[in-house]
């Protein structure tokens, strides 16, 4: 099964309102990694990750946790 923003965000928006959501996807396929980013309020997130954490999506669990922001505002990349 190949998600989609949309179709996470459904998942999601059933607990809260979902303010953000980025999904990696492969540079060349451009299909998901499998992992990706939903930004909720605490409360809600913290309900999402109670209901959604270890649920079966077709013939994988799902796993959710909660992520602090990094400091410093760096974004990934390779080290020099």
């Amino acid at each position: 099964m190949e998600s989609t923003e949309e179709s996470v965000t459904d998942m999601f928006a059933e607990y809260g309102t979902v303010r953000s959501i980025k999904l990696a996807s492969d540079v060349f396929s451009g299909k998901c990694k499998g992992f990706g980013f939903v930004e909720m309020e605490g409360h809600e997130a913290r309900a999402a990750i109670t209901g959604l954490n270890g649920k079966i999506m077709g013939d994988k669990s799902l796993k959710v946790q909660f992520e602090e922001p990094r400091k410093g505002g760096k974004k990934g990349g390779r080290r020099r």
